[in-house]
């Protein structure tokens, strides 16, 4: 499902990227047989069977541009004059109405179950059934086969669907900037994720959001204001998530409906032809395609999150409907990137410790016992089927151990793990208060001595004798590791092996990564009209392991100010909408 005969030509107008056009989820699978045709459909309801909710965007008023992935359209062969044509515009912030043929002028939504750490919840859901619960926000208007791959374009704060619990539908400019700049950043430091093409605000229509006051402590929102809608287009192969396939497995499990196992396989196999067309033969039969499913989506969400790791990244809320089943980053809610080394980070108020930077691997373990748990009514009729994918959920604790150890070894530029000097590392890095990617990019530097270390240390331990005898004699180990361990053109023992050693290490370890401190004043300042730092974000978060101008590295090549420390809305955030 993922090649086609569409032409690879560059896309200059709407009319063109039309031609591209290919509906594969409305085409193959079930829509809600009590939805309307029209797509009209914008009130809190129930959802009890089909894959989808045909259903229109609301567009926001007096859309005007911001920005546009230059990066994105490039790969995309989108000219980038397209971004502020007025069809094109008018498109993405939400006006489907006019759309050249054979685009549709409906789009979609989709219902999908709640499980948070491993536990099914139902609350969540209005009706308190799990039938209310879904894309309340979010619709999707387009899927096209651009130069041989499918892409699917959604729209985040396009107005309300079935599943918006009452809500109003709408994303803030301040969410969408975060969100932007995020995705485009993740994919420039080799971490799958969803993209992001487009970003427009309403220059008239506001909304209310619960927010914290200027250099507040508080965990929780204090006061309302009005902010911008704004509506930012995101893109991947499929938004097909975790959470959908419970659903499905739920109802399936619990013989909800007459067709609930029938759906329950025509998502799986959708999700195959969407994600896996690559690895898993399509005249296989369903059994073993389940199998093969299990085992390759246990080897992308390990991957996955030891990347995550790696830059520095903590989802923050990583349930299973913000688990994406093609095993990429999806929905920058309340993320952030560290600062201060922490196992416990954890930049959103409402997440806790099973959320945090070092218990990713844990959470998700959670959501694929989850994704097993709705594969299983498929193999039902078939013992051994159910016993290797028993097999497959059990051993992703040793994958995921596999994939941190290989994470953790080209950090520190070892090419065998050394599980003593990466405890004493942690130790170290805990007790001295460093900064993460400071720290990790000046090791790159494969140094003699610990004085370009010492940037990355917060407060006084610079200053500290005991600690810094410490951190020599760590060094120390570290250098002997690399000189015996290493092949000989990486072992620093010449210049030549320490250049190709540094490197290789600053491949593994970004000099930038965007960090909530960065993203206050780019929202703050578009709030009044004023893109300049987006634009500036967006330059230098798409290029996070080169070495950039002075300027730019005086700018966001430091620690956090000891001011920014435990404020709200930059130290943590309690909602991001």
């Amino acid at each position: 499902m993922n090649s086609t005969n569409k032409t690879s030509a560059e896309v200059e107008t709407l009319c063109d990227l039309a031609t591209l056009a290919d509906y594969s989820l409305m085409d193959t699978l079930n829509p809600d047989p009590e939805a309307t045709a029209d797509g009209v459909d914008h009130a809190p309801r129930e959802v009890f069977s089909g894959h989808y909710v045909p259903v229109n965007p609301t567009a926001i008023e007096n859309p005007k541009y911001i920005v546009h992935s230059k990066n994105f359209f490039s790969e995309l062969g989108f000219a980038d004059s397209l971004a502020q044509s007025e069809d094109f515009m008018r498109m993405f912030s939400g006006d489907t109405s006019h759309l050249p043929e054979p685009m549709r002028k409906v789009g979609w939504a989709t219902g999908y179950a709640l499980s948070i750490y491993g536990t099914e919840y139902y609350e969540q859901c209005p009706f308190r059934t799990g039938n209310g619960y879904g894309d309340g926000r979010a619709v999707s208007i387009l899927e096209a086969v651009i130069n041989g791959k499918r892409w699917e374009m959604q729209l985040k704060g396009a107005g309300r669907t079935p599943y918006c619990r009452g809500a109003d539908g709408r994303a803030v400019l301040r969410s969408s900037i975060r969100e932007f700049l995020a995705q485009e950043h993740m994919h420039a430091l080799g971490v799958p994720t969803s993209r992001s093409l487009t970003l427009y605000t309403s220059r008239t229509e506001t909304v209310r959001r619960p927010w914290f006051t200027k250099g507040s402590y508080s965990r929780d929102p204090e006061v309302m204001i009005d902010e911008a809608v704004a509506i930012t287009t995101r893109v991947a192969p499929s938004f097909i998530r975790v959470g959908q396939l419970e659903l499905f497995g739920r109802r399936a499990r619990k013989n909800e409906h007459p067709q609930a196992m029938e759906e329950l396989e025509k998502i799986v196999l959708h999700l195959i032809d969407r994600e896996y067309s690559d690895v898993i033969d399509a005249q296989l039969p369903t059994e073993e395609k389940v199998l093969l499913l299990a085992r390759e989506f246990r080897k992308r969400l390990t991957s996955l999150v030891a990347n995550w790791i790696r830059v520095g990244y903590c989802q923050g809320n990583f349930n299973s409907d913000n688990c994406a089943a093609g095993g990429f980053t999806l929905d920058y809610g309340p993320f952030g990137f560290i600062d201060m080394f922490d196992p416990r980070y954890q930049p959103w108020t409402g997440g806790g410790v099973h959320f945090s930077f070092l218990n990713q691997p844990q959470a998700a373990e959670r959501n694929f016992h989850m994704f097993c748990l709705a594969l299983k009514p498929l193999l039902e009729s078939n013992e051994d089927a159910l016993d290797q994918l028993d097999e497959i959920r059990e051993g992703f604790p040793q994958v995921m151990q596999g994939q941190m150890i290989k994470m953790w070894a080209s950090k520190l530029g070892l090419e065998t793990f050394n599980a003593s000097l990466f405890n004493a590392l942690v130790t170290l890095m805990i007790e001295t208060s460093v900064d993460y990617t400071i720290f990790f990019r000046e090791l790159s530097t494969v140094p003699e001595d610990i004085s370009v270390l010492t940037k990355s240390f917060y407060g006084d331990s610079r200053f500290n004798e005991k600690i810094l005898k410490r951190w020599s004699e760590w060094l120390e180990q570290w250098r002997s590791l690399i000189q015996h361990s290493n092949p000989v053109d990486i072992n620093a023992t010449s210049p030549e092996s320490r250049e190709k050693l540094s490197k290789q290490m600053k491949a593994s370890n970004p000099k930038y990564t965007l960090r909530e401190w960065f993203l206050v004043p780019a929202y703050q300042q578009a709030a009044n009209g004023d893109y300049t730092r987006i634009k500036e974000l967006q330059e230098v978060m798409t290029n996070p392991y080169k070495e950039q101008s002075k300027a730019i590295e005086e700018k966001y090549y430091r620690e956090k100010p000891s001011e920014f420390f435990d404020i709200a809305g930059i130290s943590h955030v309690s909602c991001s909408s």
